[in-house]
């Protein structure tokens, strides 16, 4: 049970969204510019950065969606998202997601600089300003969802609804989705 009384009765961040549309309108146009806005970076790929450093602060709401949502849009589907979860550097995917997952992982575990090393690695996998960008903000955007749909103790759902909520979000986008939910 959530540590707020909500008006809805609809999970996680959903719920939070639907309960104050004031906050949830900016903090939904937030999602849909990072993770489905133009980047160099796949929608897919957006969306597994999300779910990984939902995975990594061990937010289950959020780390089960944008699972979801990157499976929906990744070839491999949910074992590849899974295989990532559990260990990206032997996960099937590219030497550049790869380095971007460790940008991610520094961001999310300390507010600090990106090391050098992490940087210069990306660098060398062909990332560009673009992509360091993208995903350090992703990852410093989803510390901030984490923490809301965490500390207000929002309800997880079953894994049904997670694909319900994935096929919203690749066919609708982000913008007003807790409405639907």
């Amino acid at each position: 049970m959530a540590h707020i009384a909500l008006d809805n009765d609809l999970p996680g961040i959903s719920g939070l969204m639907a309960h104050r549309k004031d906050t949830g309108e900016p903090l939904n146009h937030l999602a849909e510019i990072l993770l489905r806005g133009p980047s160099p970076i796949s929608r897919g790929e957006r969306e597994l950065i999300a779910a990984y450093v939902s995975q990594l602060n061990a937010t289950p709401f959020c780390a089960g969606s944008h699972s979801a949502f990157a499976a929906a849009q990744l070839a491999g589907g949910e074992r590849l998202v899974a295989s990532v979860l559990a260990d990206p550097a032997t996960a099937p995917i590219t030497p550049l997601l790869r380095a971007l997952l460790r940008i991610a992982a520094e961001v999310q575990s300390a507010a600090a600089p990106v090391s050098d090393e992490a940087v210069a690695a990306a660098r060398a996998e062909g990332a560009g300003d673009t992509e360091i960008h993208d995903t350090v903000l992703i990852a410093a955007a989803f510390c901030l969802y984490n923490r809301y749909v965490s500390g207000l103790a929002t309800t997880v759902p079953d894994a049904d609804y997670y694909r319900g909520s994935a096929e919203r979000i690749v066919a609708r986008g982000y913008r007003g989705s807790y409405s639907e939910a």
